[in-house]
């Protein structure tokens, strides 16, 4: 079982940026994906970004150019580094875990993001 913990989120300036966090614990395949995903009130979830355990990353259109993501493999945390916020960023983000071999994953339990001047 794998558990997630997200950290970051809360309010910032339309323009301004924000760090989101996640750590993963317990059994943990080596071959792995790990992303960010954000619901706003009324709409799908969605993906924001992810990647590999080697280090391949991928981005939603939306958000090319001013989001980052990053990990580290050691520490079983990754990072979404979100510069230029706007107010259509505002979101519930989600962290997320998938062992593509087993077909299976977990999620974080989502941390507030809001973007409001």
């Amino acid at each position: 079982q794998v558990q997630l913990v997200e950290s970051g989120g809360g309010l910032v300036q339309p323009g301004g940026s924000m760090r989101l966090s996640c750590v993963a614990s317990g059994n943990i395949f080596i071959i792995n994906v790990m992303g960010w995903y954000r619901q706003a009130p009324g709409k799908q979830r969605e993906l924001v970004a992810t990647i590999t355990n080697g280090g391949a990353k991928a981005y939603a259109d939306f958000v090319k150019g001013r989001f980052t993501i990053s990990r580290d493999n050691g520490e079983n945390t990754v990072a979404l580094q979100m510069n230029s916020l706007k107010p259509e960023d505002t979101a519930v983000y989600y962290c997320n875990l998938h062992f593509p071999r087993a077909g299976s994953g977990s999620w974080g339990q989502g941390t507030q993001v809001t973007v409001s001047s």
